[in-house]
């Protein structure tokens, strides 16, 4: 309808109210040190670690942008850089401890959101959100194939 946001709007404010909860958590938690920024190209690392290239792409910033922020969770103790085992002139970006017990608090504060979410849309409507959101993702996300 002609003035309603998009389906595209709607999802992005959602995502990024859980997001700002998550973010917020963390702060509360003592984690001052790490920004915005820096907090979503950290939360794309993989469990294996990641190239620079790869959370450049996933992240949607520059190659330049990403090496950046990866600096700055360096020098914070979040992620260090390690030898790619399947690539002896590539390095992979990964995870510290440190990085690691953010997690939970993380976790905790979206848990805390899709419970209200589902109070506030019952839970047979949250469910069918999730199912449609699953359906979309195996045709909108290139690596859940």
């Amino acid at each position: 309808m002609a003035g309603e946001p998009s389906l595209g709007v709607l999802l992005f404010i959602a995502y990024r109210a859980m997001e700002n909860r998550a973010f917020d958590a963390v702060v509360a938690a003592g984690r001052d040190d790490i920004t915005m920024a820096q907090a979503k190209l950290l939360q794309r690392v993989n469990e294996e670690g990641s190239r620079l290239g790869e959370l450049a792409e996933s992240a949607q910033v520059t190659k330049q942008t990403a090496g950046y922020l990866v600096d700055q969770l360096e020098a914070a103790g979040y992620v260090e850089r390690r030898p790619d085992p399947n690539d002896a002139r590539a390095r992979l970006v990964c995870l510290t401890d440190h990085a690691c017990s953010i997690r939970p608090v993380a976790d905790a504060a979206v848990a805390e959101v899709e419970a209200e979410w589902a109070a506030h849309l019952g839970g047979r409507r949250m469910a069918q959100l999730r199912e449609a959101l699953a359906r979309l993702r195996e045709i909108a996300d290139p690596s859940a194939k």
